[in-house]
Protein backbone atom coordinates (compact mmCIF):
# COMPACT_ATOMS: atom_id res chain seq x y z
CA UNK A 1 0.00 0.00 0.00
CA UNK A 2 2.70 1.99 -0.54
CA UNK A 3 2.57 5.83 -0.88
CA UNK A 4 -1.18 5.18 -1.66
CA UNK A 5 -2.59 7.18 0.89
CA UNK A 6 -2.89 10.85 0.82
CA UNK A 7 -0.93 12.49 3.65
CA UNK A 8 -2.71 13.47 7.13
CA UNK A 9 -1.57 17.06 6.63
CA UNK A 10 -4.33 17.43 3.70
CA UNK A 11 -6.99 17.05 6.05
CA UNK A 12 -8.54 19.44 9.13
CA UNK A 13 -10.05 17.70 12.43
CA UNK A 14 -9.20 15.29 14.55
CA UNK A 15 -6.92 12.39 14.10
CA UNK A 16 -9.45 9.77 13.68
CA UNK A 17 -11.39 12.48 11.30
CA UNK A 18 -8.11 12.54 8.80
CA UNK A 19 -7.25 9.25 8.45
CA UNK A 20 -11.11 8.50 7.56
CA UNK A 21 -10.47 11.75 5.20
CA UNK A 22 -7.31 10.02 3.50
CA UNK A 23 -9.02 6.47 3.13
CA UNK A 24 -11.82 7.93 1.70
CA UNK A 25 -10.08 9.82 -0.72
CA UNK A 26 -7.76 7.04 -1.46
CA UNK A 27 -11.47 5.12 -2.40
CA UNK A 28 -12.66 7.67 -4.31
CA UNK A 29 -9.91 7.98 -6.40
CA UNK A 30 -9.59 4.45 -6.92
CA UNK A 31 -5.95 4.63 -5.40
CA UNK A 32 -7.63 1.83 -3.44
CA UNK A 33 -9.36 -0.39 -5.88
CA UNK A 34 -12.53 -2.14 -5.37
CA UNK A 35 -11.74 -5.68 -4.22
CA UNK A 36 -8.58 -4.22 -2.42
CA UNK A 37 -8.22 -6.08 1.28
CA UNK A 38 -7.49 -3.36 3.87
CA UNK A 39 -4.44 -3.96 6.47
CA UNK A 40 -4.89 -2.40 9.13
CA UNK A 41 -1.08 -2.82 9.81
CA UNK A 42 -0.02 -1.57 6.82
CA UNK A 43 -2.48 1.69 7.32
CA UNK A 44 -0.76 2.36 10.43
CA UNK A 45 2.59 2.42 9.15
CA UNK A 46 1.94 4.51 6.22
CA UNK A 47 -0.01 6.87 8.21
CA UNK A 48 2.03 6.78 11.45
CA UNK A 49 -0.80 6.15 13.22
CA UNK A 50 -2.16 3.63 15.75
CA UNK A 51 -4.73 1.40 15.07
CA UNK A 52 -7.69 3.30 17.44
CA UNK A 53 -8.17 5.76 15.04
CA UNK A 54 -7.73 3.25 11.69
CA UNK A 55 -10.14 0.68 13.08
CA UNK A 56 -12.75 4.29 14.13
CA UNK A 57 -12.29 5.20 9.72
CA UNK A 58 -12.89 1.86 8.25
CA UNK A 59 -16.04 1.55 10.78
CA UNK A 60 -17.50 5.16 9.57
CA UNK A 61 -16.27 4.21 5.50
CA UNK A 62 -18.19 0.68 6.07
CA UNK A 63 -21.57 2.49 7.25
CA UNK A 64 -20.98 4.94 3.92
CA UNK A 65 -21.58 1.45 2.27
CA UNK A 66 -17.69 2.08 0.85
CA UNK A 67 -15.90 -0.55 3.21
CA UNK A 68 -17.12 -3.98 3.35
CA UNK A 69 -15.84 -5.83 6.44
CA UNK A 70 -16.16 -9.67 6.62
CA UNK A 71 -15.94 -11.77 9.74
CA UNK A 72 -12.37 -13.79 10.31
CA UNK A 73 -11.05 -12.10 7.00
CA UNK A 74 -10.96 -8.66 6.90
CA UNK A 75 -11.81 -5.52 5.54
CA UNK A 76 -12.03 -4.71 1.90
CA UNK A 77 -12.55 -1.77 -0.34
CA UNK A 78 -16.33 -2.36 -1.17
CA UNK A 79 -17.19 -3.69 -5.02
CA UNK A 80 -18.95 -1.14 -7.30
CA UNK A 81 -22.30 -2.28 -7.65
CA UNK A 82 -24.61 -1.19 -10.69
CA UNK A 83 -27.92 -0.61 -8.33
CA UNK A 84 -26.03 1.70 -6.00
CA UNK A 85 -24.35 3.32 -8.81
CA UNK A 86 -27.85 4.25 -10.11
CA UNK A 87 -29.06 5.15 -7.13
CA UNK A 88 -26.58 7.33 -6.22
CA UNK A 89 -27.33 9.10 -9.70
CA UNK A 90 -30.91 9.54 -9.22
CA UNK A 91 -30.00 11.35 -6.30
CA UNK A 92 -27.69 13.88 -7.95
CA UNK A 93 -29.43 14.15 -10.38
CA UNK A 94 -32.49 15.61 -8.49
CA UNK A 95 -30.26 17.54 -5.99
CA UNK A 96 -28.34 19.45 -9.48
CA UNK A 97 -31.08 19.72 -11.37
CA UNK A 98 -32.61 21.63 -8.52
CA UNK A 99 -29.90 23.63 -7.40
CA UNK A 100 -29.40 24.79 -11.04
CA UNK A 101 -32.87 25.87 -12.09
CA UNK A 102 -32.89 28.06 -9.11
CA UNK A 103 -29.15 29.76 -9.20
CA UNK A 104 -30.48 30.56 -13.27
CA UNK A 105 -32.85 33.26 -12.00
CA UNK A 106 -30.58 34.93 -9.73
CA UNK A 107 -26.83 34.20 -10.18
CA UNK A 108 -24.31 37.34 -10.19
CA UNK A 109 -21.99 38.69 -12.67
CA UNK A 110 -19.17 37.71 -9.59
CA UNK A 111 -20.43 34.12 -9.50
CA UNK A 112 -20.45 33.91 -13.09
CA UNK A 113 -16.95 35.09 -13.22
CA UNK A 114 -16.10 32.22 -10.90
CA UNK A 115 -17.91 29.71 -13.18
CA UNK A 116 -16.09 31.31 -16.35
CA UNK A 117 -12.23 30.91 -14.46
CA UNK A 118 -12.92 27.50 -13.75
CA UNK A 119 -14.15 26.88 -17.04
CA UNK A 120 -10.69 28.43 -18.61
CA UNK A 121 -8.64 25.80 -16.14
CA UNK A 122 -10.34 22.99 -17.42
CA UNK A 123 -9.59 24.08 -21.07
CA UNK A 124 -6.34 24.00 -19.91
CA UNK A 125 -5.80 20.84 -18.51
CA UNK A 126 -8.22 19.22 -21.61
CA UNK A 127 -5.22 20.60 -23.46
CA UNK A 128 -2.53 19.18 -22.04
CA UNK A 129 -4.19 15.99 -21.20
CA UNK A 130 -4.40 16.59 -17.47
CA UNK A 131 -6.68 13.89 -16.23
CA UNK A 132 -6.29 14.49 -12.83
CA UNK A 133 -6.47 18.38 -12.77
CA UNK A 134 -9.52 18.12 -14.57
CA UNK A 135 -11.27 16.30 -12.51
CA UNK A 136 -10.78 18.23 -9.53
CA UNK A 137 -12.12 21.37 -11.48
CA UNK A 138 -15.18 19.17 -12.83
CA UNK A 139 -15.80 18.65 -8.88
CA UNK A 140 -15.23 21.94 -8.42
CA UNK A 141 -17.06 23.43 -10.75
CA UNK A 142 -20.24 21.80 -9.11
CA UNK A 143 -19.44 22.68 -5.90
CA UNK A 144 -19.70 26.19 -6.95
CA UNK A 145 -22.72 25.84 -8.47
CA UNK A 146 -24.47 24.02 -4.84
CA UNK A 147 -22.40 26.51 -3.45
CA UNK A 148 -23.93 29.66 -4.77
CA UNK A 149 -27.28 28.37 -4.13
CA UNK A 150 -27.02 29.60 -0.48
CA UNK A 151 -28.02 26.19 0.98
CA UNK A 152 -25.22 25.61 3.16
CA UNK A 153 -25.49 22.02 3.43
CA UNK A 154 -26.49 21.54 -0.25
CA UNK A 155 -22.42 20.56 -1.39
CA UNK A 156 -21.92 18.32 1.59
CA UNK A 157 -25.22 16.46 1.33
CA UNK A 158 -24.67 15.89 -2.70
CA UNK A 159 -21.20 14.92 -1.60
CA UNK A 160 -22.74 12.23 0.68
CA UNK A 161 -25.06 10.62 -1.68
CA UNK A 162 -22.58 10.49 -4.73
CA UNK A 163 -20.14 8.26 -3.63
CA UNK A 164 -20.66 5.21 -5.48
CA UNK A 165 -20.67 8.38 -8.90
CA UNK A 166 -17.64 9.43 -7.83
CA UNK A 167 -16.07 5.75 -8.13
CA UNK A 168 -17.94 5.52 -11.39
CA UNK A 169 -16.18 8.38 -12.82
CA UNK A 170 -13.10 7.35 -12.14
CA UNK A 171 -13.13 4.93 -14.55
CA UNK A 172 -15.28 6.95 -17.20
CA UNK A 173 -13.07 10.13 -17.20
CA UNK A 174 -10.06 8.19 -19.17
CA UNK A 175 -12.38 7.11 -21.92
CA UNK A 176 -10.95 8.54 -25.25
CA UNK A 177 -12.71 12.11 -25.44
CA UNK A 178 -14.19 11.95 -22.61
CA UNK A 179 -13.11 15.03 -20.87
CA UNK A 180 -13.38 17.29 -23.80
CA UNK A 181 -17.06 16.61 -24.18
CA UNK A 182 -17.42 17.40 -20.34
CA UNK A 183 -15.73 20.60 -21.00
CA UNK A 184 -18.62 21.42 -23.34
CA UNK A 185 -21.62 19.86 -21.57
CA UNK A 186 -19.90 22.89 -18.58
CA UNK A 187 -19.52 25.46 -21.08
CA UNK A 188 -23.31 24.93 -22.07
CA UNK A 189 -24.34 25.07 -18.56
CA UNK A 190 -22.84 28.14 -18.14
CA UNK A 191 -24.60 29.62 -21.13
CA UNK A 192 -27.78 28.61 -19.48
CA UNK A 193 -26.63 30.89 -16.85
CA UNK A 194 -25.55 33.53 -18.31
CA UNK A 195 -29.04 33.55 -20.07
CA UNK A 196 -30.96 33.42 -16.87
CA UNK A 197 -32.87 30.40 -18.79
CA UNK A 198 -33.64 28.16 -15.51
CA UNK A 199 -35.17 25.55 -17.82
CA UNK A 200 -32.06 25.65 -20.03
CA UNK A 201 -30.24 25.18 -17.45
CA UNK A 202 -31.83 22.52 -15.96
CA UNK A 203 -31.92 20.77 -19.44
CA UNK A 204 -27.78 21.04 -19.75
CA UNK A 205 -27.15 19.84 -16.50
CA UNK A 206 -29.65 16.80 -16.98
CA UNK A 207 -27.61 16.22 -20.03
CA UNK A 208 -24.25 16.75 -18.47
CA UNK A 209 -25.06 13.97 -15.21
CA UNK A 210 -27.16 11.27 -17.34
CA UNK A 211 -23.79 10.84 -19.65
CA UNK A 212 -22.44 8.25 -17.27
CA UNK A 213 -25.19 6.31 -17.21
CA UNK A 214 -24.36 5.35 -21.16
CA UNK A 215 -21.34 4.24 -20.16
CA UNK A 216 -22.23 2.21 -17.05
CA UNK A 217 -22.28 -1.61 -19.03
CA UNK A 218 -19.60 -0.87 -21.31
CA UNK A 219 -17.62 0.07 -17.98
CA UNK A 220 -18.69 -2.92 -15.83
CA UNK A 221 -18.29 -5.28 -19.55
CA UNK A 222 -14.40 -3.94 -19.59
CA UNK A 223 -13.72 -3.79 -15.81
CA UNK A 224 -15.60 -7.08 -14.30
CA UNK A 225 -13.16 -7.21 -11.83
CA UNK A 226 -13.95 -4.17 -9.31
CA UNK A 227 -18.15 -5.03 -9.80
CA UNK A 228 -20.16 -7.27 -7.82
CA UNK A 229 -21.68 -10.07 -9.83
CA UNK A 230 -25.08 -10.15 -10.75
Amino acid sequence: MSSTLPPLDRFEGSLSRRVYHSLRQAILTLRLQPGAKLNKHDICAELGVSRSPVSEALARLSAEGLVRVVPQAGSFVSKLSMAEIRESAFLREALELAAVEELASRITDDELAALQRNLRMQATDVAHQDLEGFYQLDEAFHRLILGFTGHSRLAELTDMVCVHVTRARQLALPQPGRIQVSLEEHQAIVEALEARDPERARQSMRTHLRQLEKQLEPLERAHPELFEAG
